[in-house]
Order: structure tokens, then sequence, then C-alpha cells
């Protein structure tokens, strides 16, 4: 009996409020074996995606991952009606560019040979917040000064708008969020700071940050006025670095627990007898006898393109 050539596809999907996303009504009418596509995918470490080969005859599928197995993946049978799809959850092993790989063994051998699919590379996510192996964890945005600059200021010049897009002549905020693990997540002000600073290609100073009171919430500040020489204006997208070094210190916070009585109307709870307790959690300071070295952290753009910070120029009026 004549052999067919089996064609098998593979890609990255994510099951989001019940819906796959990224297929094409074009690729849905086609009798060829699809990839099905969608624009985000697992997240390293944490949260599951589903890989889905659609193949033109039943049988199982072994999954790779960079070319190698992924566990668990190893031998997904498919639907027994067509279209053909074989799904399985993984959690991959590292962050950025993947590619996941899709071998179709047929259940009737005798007409169709083994299949392998095109190679499909997808990206898997990684925290935007901070670098990941740091235990200073960071968040940043950035908002237009307040009342207003630039010649536009009349009609674009709202300050305190959180956006990534700017206009030649805008003053840039960057707002700046931390903590630090090492001394139990500690928000990062100046008692424990010993240093926090943007640098700006194209910037030969770094922007040194300041905390305070804004409005009645305290997070660090850094400014970039654009404009002119001698002022930023470089066009296009601003790929900027956050770095934060923490204090050396002798005292750190340590989780602990203790005991409390439950309340109910302002009463101990008693059953049986005896007071009913319960254990919470609380921070306690630690004296240590060698200082702990100050933990540096840095924050650097994971967005997406179209979230990056950018300075347009000015349109004709």
């Amino acid at each position: 009996m004549k052999k067919f050539i089996l064609t098998v596809t593979v890609g990255a999907i994510v099951l989001s409020g019940g819906a796959v996303m990224g297929a094409t009504g074009a690729s849905a009418a086609q009798t060829a074996p699809t990839i099905v596509i969608t624009e985000r995918s697992a997240v390293f470490g944490v949260v599951p995606g589903a890989i889905a080969a659609t193949t033109s005859a039943p049988g199982t599928v072994a999954f790779s991952a960079d070319a190698k197995a992924i566990i668990g993946c190893e031998n997904v049978a498919t639907s027994t009606a067509a279209p053909f799809v074989a799904k399985c959850a993984w959690i991959p092993s590292h962050s950025g560019p993947t590619i996941l790989v899709g071998v179709l063994t047929p259940t009737d051998s005798a007409a169709f040979s083994v299949a392998t699919s095109p190679a499909f590379t997808t990206k898997v996510g990684v925290a935007v917040q901070g670098d990941p192996v740091s235990p200073i964890h960071i968040y940043a945005d950035t908002v237009l000064a307040s009342g207003g600059t630039g010649v536009l200021a009349p009609k674009f010049g709202t300050g305190c708008a959180i956006t990534s897009e700017y206009i030649m002549g805008q003053t840039i905020v960057f707002r700046v969020y931390a903590n630090n693990e090492n001394i139990g997540g500690a928000t990062m002000t100046p008692l424990n700071t010993a240093q926090a600073y943007i640098t700006v290609p194209g910037v030969t100073d770094p922007i040194v940050m300041s905390y305070g009171n804004h409005s009645g919430v305290a997070f660090w500040v850094g400014v970039l006025k654009t404009g002119a020489t001698p002022l930023y204006n470089t066009l296009g997208l601003i790929d900027y670095k956050v770095t934060m070094v923490g204090k050396d210190t002798d005292t750190v916070k340590v989780l602990s627990t203790h005991l409390v009585a439950v309340m109910k109307d302002g009463k101990r709870v008693v059953k049986d007898g005896h007071v009913v307790m319960q254990r919470v959690a609380y921070y306690r300071n630690q004296k240590l006898s060698t200082p702990v070295s100050g933990a540096v952290g840095s924050w650097r753009n994971n967005f997406t393109t179209a979230s990056w910070l950018t300075l347009n120029a000015l349109p004709l009026i």
C-alpha cells in the first residue's frame, strides 16, 4: 500500500477566558495542517501554557522544546475525529525565544509515515518587575511633568498622566518603586538605600533619583528634560535602566510567628474550656554580628516595543 507523508505543525497557545486567540479565518479554512499562534505563551517557571499540534491523521505526538523532550508531553494522543489535535500543558525551564517541535507517530503506520513539524518559535514570558536574580524588586513607570511643558502644552499638557509616548520639549518624570528582599521586603528609602539612579543612552551623567512625598504618597523620582541641545533630543525608543544599591546593614527583619487569642465581639473565643488560639505572622528585627552587604538591583524595559518609552518629533501644526 502506498504511504502518504504527513505534516504536523506546532504552536503555543494559552487558554485565556476559554478562548484560543490568534487563529485566523484563513488558517481555519485550510485543509493542510495549520499553526495555532497566540501573542502570549507560557511564563517561565510559573504559568503553564498549552502546546497544540494539528495533524492530518490521528496518532500520538512527542513534543520538544529546544531539542529536549518536554516531560509529560512525550506521547500525547490526538483527537480521534478531524481536525486531529494534540494538546499538552508545559512549564518552560527558561525565558525568551524557545523552539517547539512535534513528531507525529500515526495510528495507521501502514498508510502513513512518521512526520516532524516545522520548528515554531514562541516567546516565553519573563517577569518585568526587576532583575529576577536580584533581591531588590523594582518597578518603574513614566509620567508627564506637572504643569504641562513643550509647545503642545495647551493641548497635551495634563500633568502626571502615565504614558510612554512623549513629544520633543516635554519633561519626562520617572517614578520608581522598590522593595529589598534581603531586609524583609522593606520599602527602599534613603534610610536603607545607598544609591538610586537612572542611566539613559546619550546622557553623560546618570539621573540621580530623589525620594519624597508626592501628594500623599512617597516614591523615587528622576527627571529627563527634552528639547534643543543641551537637553535630551534623540528621537525614538529610550532604553533606560534603573539601578538601586542598598546600604550595608547589621539589622534585618526576620519573618516569625506567634500565637494570639481568637476574638469575637471583643471577647476571647472559648471552646471546651480552652481559649481558641491562632498563629499569625509578623516581622521582628534581628541584630547581626556581621553586616549584610548592600544588594544591587536593576530594572530594564522588558515590555513589548509598542510599550517602550518613546520620544517623538514635534508634529507640524
